[in-house]
Formats: structure tokens, sequence, C-alpha cells
């Protein structure tokens, strides 16, 4: 009875301290529940429509494993794991695969779409660190970053118009590189990348996904910060497109410190064998992945190996400039007419050949005629649009900028000559001579290929106006006086 007694006494103190806890403690131990994400301009289903569009342009330009391998089936697992834990009326129809790149890398697409590197996989040393880039990325679209950027950069004119925003941010090669010039230019970073608020915003997201799913949210900061202070030829392209906002694991850590404790998971039991599969997965560096790009060779690789998901719109490979390639096409397919027509639309004001066309697309306007284009090349044409610099303190500078980007992203492009002063309908530009390798190839190897690069300030003072001239070297000569009469009729409205 007096044993009772003592053990009754003691539960009632123990109470008493209970009760005399501050309410605002008990307050904060709350689960954590995900943020609205907000409103865009663009409805849901065509933020689904913009990503399968721009998912097709992944796949016409970068490796990615048949959805059926088992590493991909993995990270589908994976990624299927994260997105039960998304309200159903905030979630997207999420869509996980592997590109077979050696580099750490992930990004994601608006509607749902997210590519996960190869070598991130190879680099993670846990499940929960997988998970981390994998909820990071989920968040980005779940609080729709990419609308929100282009929205805030006035890029939201329509589908096409953002295609090319939002491929500038996650494509290598020549395409990509020139859709970044219709993004924002400096600093060596020509694309619009999230900015540090969306990748706090981001980490803190992607730690509730995390935590929801039964994953330590430390991981995923710990495995950005050991990329911060690796470095090596992985850290940097990822930390590139995801820019640091500092101090990530003590954020991280103050984002649960009041978060209900509780045990996570070592993970599904799958993450070692995955670890095998990718010990054996074919992996390709970024100049590779942007040579292959542009002789076609990923859009026929993914095609044989089955990569394409049926939902995902990608041009059949049939004729030039229908999605297939421009290997074989020559001056005589994409000879121009006499005759011209205006194109006035979105400000500018050009004349071009009546049998060459104009499209919005992943590298801002084009104008080409169609035998010259395919899938993420541009073999014979004329390219145009605007961008940002805000590293760049003259015209000079700004032009400076945009050739070392062209030349970063295309291994071997070379600049011919100086930097020369232009005329353009009394606005006074400059004028740039670069020296690469065509899409168009002669007994098995690429042609030399000339771009003329042509940029005009700005009138509103907010950036740069540029125009670049493609072709084959050896056609050059011939589309030469075509392309001048186009830059003396470019006028801006």
């Amino acid at each position: 009875m007096k044993k009772r007694t003592v053990v009754s006494r003691l539960l009632a103190v123990l109470l008493v301290v209970v009760m005399a806890q501050p309410a605002e403690l008990w307050a904060a131990q709350k689960t954590p529940e995900l943020p609205d994400p907000g409103s865009v301009p663009i409805s849901k289903q065509q933020q689904e429509q913009l990503g399968l569009k721009a998912a097709g342009e992944v796949y016409q330009q970068m490796p990615l494993l048949p959805d059926s391998h088992p590493l991909a089936r993995y990270v589908r697992a994976l990624g299927g794991k994260l997105a039960q834990v998304i309200p159903a009326q905030n979630s997207w129809p999420y869509q996980f695969h592997v590109v077979q790149q050696k580099d750490i890398n992930a990004f994601a697409l608006p509607g749902g779409p997210i590519f996960v590197n190869a070598g991130t996989v190879a680099a993670a040393q846990s499940e929960a660190q997988l998970a981390g880039v994998m909820a990071h990325e989920m968040s980005h679209v779940y609080m729709q970053h990419s609308i929100k950027g282009m929205q805030k950069q006035q890029m939201t004119q329509g589908l096409a118009g953002i295609v090319g925003g939002i491929l500038g941010s996650v494509l290598g090669g020549s395409a990509g590189a020139l859709a970044n010039m219709g993004a924002q230019l400096g600093g060596g970073m020509l694309s619009l990348r999230y900015s540090r608020k969306d990748e706090a915003q981001a980490d803190a997201v992607g730690a509730i996904i995390m935590y929801k799913a039964g994953y330590n949210p430390q991981a995923m900061a710990q495995f950005f910060q050991a990329l911060e202070k690796e470095g090596g030829p992985g850290g940097p392209q990822f930390l590139s497109d995801h820019p640091n906002p500092g101090n990530r694991v003590e954020a991280v850590d103050r984002e649960i410190a009041n978060w209900p404790p509780r045990s996570y998971t070592a993970g599904t039991g799958q993450f070692a064998s995955a670890k095998q599969q990718v010990a054996s997965v074919k992996m390709y560096s970024a100049q590779e992945i942007a040579q292959g790009a542009k002789s076609g060779t990923w859009a026929q690789q993914n095609r044989k190996n089955g990569s394409i998901p049926s939902n995902v719109p990608v041009s059949s490979n049939g004729q030039p400039g229908a999605g297939g390639d421009v290997i074989n096409v020559s001056y005589q397919d994409v000879r121009p007419s006499g005759s011209y027509r205006q194109f006035a639309q979105n400000g500018i004001s050009i004349e071009y050949p009546s049998n060459w066309q104009p499209s919005a697309g992943q590298n801002g306007l084009t104008i080409a005629p169609p035998a010259g284009v395919s899938q993420g090349s541009v073999a014979y044409g004329t390219i145009i649009g605007s961008g940002q610099d805000q590293n760049a303190s003259s015209l000079d500078q700004a032009t400076q900028d945009l050739v070392q980007s062209l030349q970063q992203s295309n291994p071997g492009m070379q600049q011919s000559g100086g930097m020369k002063s232009i005329s353009v309908n009394g606005t006074q530009g400059r004028s740039v001579t670069l020296m690469g390798n065509s899409p168009v190839q002669q007994g098995g190897k690429a042609l030399r290929e000339r771009d003329w690069l042509v940029t005009l300030p700005d009138p509103q003072g907010q950036g740069v106006i540029y125009l670049v001239f493609i072709a084959p070297d050896n056609s050059f000569g011939q589309l030469r006086g075509t392309y001048e009469h186009m830059l003396n009729s470019f006028r801006l409205q």
C-alpha cells in the first residue's frame, strides 16, 4: 500500500512538471506540413504539357536508361515513395528517369518530370542522401519555381517561349547554350538558374517531404555540403545549377528542431544493389553528351533502347526538320528563295526568305529552312534572342561573356578574328565570328561550322539582343547575302 502511494506521488509530480512546461513548447511540437505553393499564370494542365514537351527535348539531347532498367526502376520506386506523402491537391504526376551522365546533378521540369544523373547515385553514401536530392528537385516542381522565375523575367508569353528558358537551364550543347542566352547572361551562368531563395525553399520543402517519408532531412543538407567541400568535376556542376543558399546544414537543423522526434528509416534495402547496378552503367561526360546531341546520337540511341516513355512527345525519326537528323543536308536542300516575308512579333521585325520558317522554341526565335533544323540542332538558319548580363558594364563585355559561354558548352569552338563594331539600322553593335563543329557530316566526319554572332544593346537598357547566323563553313559564303539582308532588315518595335 505504501509502495503504491509512493508511485502515485511520483506520477503526480511528473504530471505537475509536464503541465508546467510553456504552452509554446507544446504548440511548437507539431508535425510539419507542406506550404501553400502559390499560384502562377499558367494552369496545371499547361505546366504538365510544357514539362512533357521539354522532356521530349531531353530525350533528343541526353542518353537515358530505359525505365525498365533495374537502376531506373529503383529510382522510380524511391521517387514514388516520396511522392506519396504530398497531398493530392498539390501533387503532380511525378516521373523519375536516370541520365547516363557522370556529373553529380539532377533537374526537374514543370509538371513533374525529374531526371537524376547516374553519377548522383554513384556519389550518394546512403539512400537518405539520394532521397534528399530527389526531394529537393520535387520541391522545385511543387513550388513551381521554374514558372515563377520566368514570370519574374517576363518570359511567360506562351508555352513555346517558355520551353527555351527551361531547357536552357538543363541542357548542354549549342542548343542549350543559345537557349540560355534568352534567359539570363552573366558570370558564365547563362541560363535561368534557381535563385538562392528558391534553393533555400526547396531545401525546406524537401526536408518536410523527407521527414514525412521517414528519411532524416539532415542527409540532404549533408550531401550538398559534402559536394561543396569536395569540389571536383561533379560538385560544381550541381552547385552551378543549384546555388548554395548558405549554411544549409544549420538551416535544416533549425527547420527540424521543433518537429516531433521520430525514428528514421535506413531505406528500402535496395540501395546497396543500386550502387552495384550503377557501377555497370555506361556514363558519359558533359562534353561527350554535348557532342552526341549535335550529331543526333542520343535521339537514335534512346529510340533504339526503348528509353522514351510513351507519354513523352518526340518527333519520329523521319525527314530532316521533322525530328530526324541533318547529317546529310546540303546547301541545295536549304537554298533560300529570292523573295522575302516579314516577321513582326514580340517586339521585333525582320525579313526572311519566303521558303524558310520562323518558330519559337528552345533556342528563342529560330528562322530556318525546314530541312536545316532537327530536334535540338540548327545546321542552317538564324537564332534571335535577348538576355541580361548583370556583370557586364559594356556591350563588349556582354558579348565576350556570351562568346565564352558558347565555347564552354561547345568543345572545340573557337573565335575567329577579333570583335568588330557593326551598325544595324543606326544602332551600334558588335560582330564576332565563331568556328565549331556542324551537325552536318561529310564522309562520316563533322563539317566545320561558322556562327556569325551579332549583338545589340537592348533599347530599354536591360540587356542584350543577339542574332546568330549559322551554316557549315563551306556553305556560309552562299548564304552570306541572305544573312546580311536579314540583319539589315532587323528592327526593334
